[in-house]
């Protein structure tokens, strides 16, 4: 497992709306491997904003795996708005950088107004973006960093990526604040490739029902409910094989699955992967049994679907 590329990963800045240096980290790092893969992919880039999608062989499926995570953005008088819906905590250590240098400053929370605010020595420009510091972890079982979600569904598709024949990845923007690339990725896959497969290479939760160390989560439904036979097909598809799993059920939460399931195309999708605790906070924990069996769970569907 290459811990360390997670690692840079995590550490990279990319809330909604700025993921170019997740993005360009990408493009780098595919650039530098792709000579050494299984199959050599097509990058299409142009007319998309900051996404990505990376086109191998004859495509049948495509995984959607988005690149930014959640933050906070400068107000006035170092206010601060949420960009998607970060945990928040006295204390939580964000940085950033604006016109005047770096940031590091303390989040707190003002007991009367509950404003978010920065403790800073100084104003910070307006519009600057804020980021959790990034303190990871490994323990013999564990991962834990900030951004686990989703640079951890970027680090499986980038393993995929190794020894995919067939098929599409597509790192799309935007997708903790509201989503809006992935109707327009959504149109190119299906009208230059036809493909209506999709998988969602995301991070969830561990809950009652989906726990640590008990392989990656297959979600049957959500806030959204996909199309019973294809979640069928996947679940028929990794009974058959030997790679850990588990069923997961809820009744709130969505993902880029939201925008292909209303968009004008007949998309089927299924939501895989790893839970965590510490959802959207400083302290995100993955067990590395469930990384691997995502791993494996993403290489045996892209050839079987």
């Amino acid at each position: 497992m290459h811990i360390e590329l997670l690692h840079q990963l995590c550490q990279l800045h990319g809330p909604s709306g700025n993921e170019k240096a997740v993005r360009d980290f990408i493009l780098d790092y595919m650039h530098k491997h792709k000579s050494t893969w299984r199959t050599e992919p097509t990058i299409i880039t142009e007319h998309l904003q900051d996404c990505i999608l990376v086109v191998f062989g004859n495509p049948r499926t495509a995984v959607f795996a988005h690149m930014d995570s959640i933050g906070f953005t400068t107000r006035y008088n170092n206010e601060l708005v949420e960009i998607g819906h970060p945990s928040t905590e006295n204390g939580y250590q964000l940085i950033g950088a604006d016109s005047q240098g770096p940031i590091h400053g303390t989040l707190k929370i003002e007991e009367e107004t509950e404003k978010l605010r920065i403790d800073f020595p100084r104003e910070i420009d307006r519009g600057t973006e804020l980021t959790f510091e990034c303190i990871f972890k490994e323990t013999d079982d564990y991962v834990q960093s900030c951004y686990l979600d989703n640079r951890l569904g970027i680090y499986v598709a980038l393993q995929l990526m190794e020894t995919l024949q067939h098929g599409i990845i597509a790192f799309s923007c935007w997708e903790e604040h509201g989503g809006g690339s992935v109707p327009y990725l959504a149109k190119a896959i299906y009208e230059q490739f036809q493909i209506t497969q999709t998988l969602i290479c995301d991070i969830t939760w561990v809950t009652s029902g989906v726990h640590h160390g008990k392989g990656v989560a297959v979600s049957m439904r959500d806030r959204l409910v996909p199309r019973k036979a294809y979640i069928e097909k996947i679940i028929s598809i990794l009974r058959s094989s030997s790679v850990p799993f588990q069923l997961e059920v809820e009744g709130q939460g969505s993902s880029d699955a939201r925008e292909l399931q209303t968009s004008p195309y007949p998309f089927d999708w299924c939501f895989i992967g790893a839970p965590e605790s510490g959802v959207h906070s400083p302290e995100e924990k993955v067990h590395k049994k469930d990384i691997e069996s995502m791993i494996e769970v993403y290489k045996l569907l892209l050839n079987k679907l």
